[in-house]
């Protein structure tokens, strides 16, 4: 039996060892999808505890938690210590047999604190105790920690709106960690049947002191905030998008559904699909112009607890996998994109993996010589990253497309000390290459492999994205 989470956790044969301690290991990190908050990087935050840094805002710890029972007043809210939390947390771990949570958890502690000893309730107050004493020294802050993780450099998450004052800041500090650049996410945008739309366009209006009297106004002034975005060093578009659609529609019908929306009018499901489809198809003609990566998250069902979303807001661990058919809209939007030579380097994420296939086979139909692998699948998303999770996409995505050109992970966190996640991802990504080999199924070219494994690992993203770092 092997010893938990030893050197060669997830690490089925030597091949696969090789391949990660000689290779996967020393790579450094490159998070071009995440949801920190700069402006703990440019203040270089202390946390004031575990519970702080753990539990604050990690909607996946949440869930486990209220699967096990236990109020919101201990989950998030002000009624209980920060110990309470953190004890109703390692309480409800245990039970999390299986789910990558229990990984996640343990790999956190080991690597950060140095803590080999289960998180459970008997070994809870230790725990606490040698985690926060760390915690409590200066070079445990936000900034040691992103050194500490070999993190060279982070994309973070930012509404066109931003003023990005903190990445400013960054970008002008030499004692910096690492590049610390924006993300474009415009879903306030898109979200034309959202009551704040019309306070979203005023604001937009404000900022570039335009004035917004009509649907092509507006784009005009996206377009101003994204040349800001990409002066500000921008590579990277997000889109959280329920299901993928592509409804084009004259321009007359456009402004007459923009009118309907900002006047807060009811629409229709194919004038909300209709506007959303147009405002994708004008921002992927950006992205072509900036060369800027388009991702594409799709098939969550969002906010579905009225009560709680009334309590607590989006993102906070009530969302769940849909499964509405996608396959078809996925390539009528590349088709148009490619009819007016505006399909942008794009990586596709489902929420549900009955969607691996169809992912992994839609984008051989549009690739193109921009970039190895243009039209990319991403890593497995959200519930999927798992270990059978990851598993099933790497098996997928190599079986169906060129997995030499995969992209590797990144972290879809809101956490400082979720970087082992990437860790994570390459013992299995390894393991599964490793299982080829031993099997008799890829020659044993270790040369080759070895920098397959640091591709995937962090050179792929590098040259796709033009990071340069």
């Amino acid at each position: 039996m092997k010893k938990f989470l030893d050197k060669d956790f997830m690490l089925e044969n030597d091949t696969a060892c090789r391949l990660y301690h000689e290779h996967a290991a020393k790579m450094p990190i490159i998070d071009y999808h995440c949801h920190i908050n700069p402006q703990q990087i440019a203040e270089n935050y202390k946390f004031r505890n575990i519970t702080d840094a753990w539990l604050s805002g990690d909607h996946y710890k949440w869930r486990v938690m209220r699967s096990n029972g236990y109020p919101e007043s201990q989950i998030t809210g002000s009624e209980s210590s920060d110990y309470e939390k953190f004890e109703a947390f390692a309480k409800s771990l245990p039970l999390a047999f299986a789910n990558p949570m229990y990984h996640w958890t343990h790999l956190e502690l080991q690597r950060y604190f140095d803590i080999s000893t289960p998180l459970n309730e008997r070994s809870c107050k230790e725990i606490w105790e040698k985690c926060n004493e760390k915690l409590a020294s200066d070079n445990f802050r936000v900034r040691d920690i992103i050194r500490k993780s070999n993190v060279k450099l982070i994309c973070t998450t930012d509404d066109p709106g931003d003023s990005l004052e903190w990445h400013k800041k960054i970008a002008a500090d030499s004692s910096a960690p690492c590049k610390v650049l924006p993300a474009w996410r415009p879903d306030k945008a898109m979200k034309i049947e959202k009551p704040e739309f019309a306070s979203y366009v005023e604001h937009i209006s404000k900022l570039t002191g335009k004035k917004i009297d009509s649907c092509k106004a507006f784009f005009e002034a996206i377009d101003e905030r994204m040349k800001f975005f990409n002066d500000m060093g921008c590579r990277a578009a997000d889109h959280g998008i329920d299901y993928a659609y592509c409804k084009v529609v004259s321009d007359s019908e456009l402004e007459r559904i923009y009118e309907k929306g900002l006047a807060n009018e009811t629409l229709t499901s194919e004038e909300i699909e209709a506007y959303k489809s147009m405002i994708l198809l004008h921002l992927a003609e950006g992205y072509t112009k900036y060369g800027w990566v388009m991702q594409i998250h799709y098939g969550a069902i969002r906010d579905p607890n009225s009560k709680m979303f009334k309590l607590l807001g989006s993102d906070t661990g009530f969302d769940y996998m849909g499964n509405r058919p996608c396959a078809e809209a996925i390539g009528i939007l590349m088709n148009e994109l490619t009819q007016r030579n505006a399909l942008p380097k794009t990586i596709w994420y489902s929420l549900n993996p009955a969607d691996n296939g169809p992912i992994a086979t839609a984008i051989g139909a549009f690739q193109g010589p921009e970039a190895k692998g243009k039209i990319q699948q991403g890593a497995a998303w959200w519930f999927n990253d798992s270990y059978q999770g990851m598993v099933d996409q790497m098996t997928s995505f190599a079986n169906l497309s060129v997995f030499g050109n995969f992209l590797g992970m990144l972290t879809d966190s809101r956490s400082f000390l979720s970087y082992t996640r990437h860790e994570y991802f390459r013992r299995i990504m390894c393991n599964f290459i490793g299982t080829y080999v031993e099997k008799g199924m890829y020659p044993e070219d270790m040369t080759f492999l070895g920098q397959m494994v640091e591709d995937i690992s962090f050179n792929n993203t590098n040259r796709y994205f033009g990071f340069n770092v």
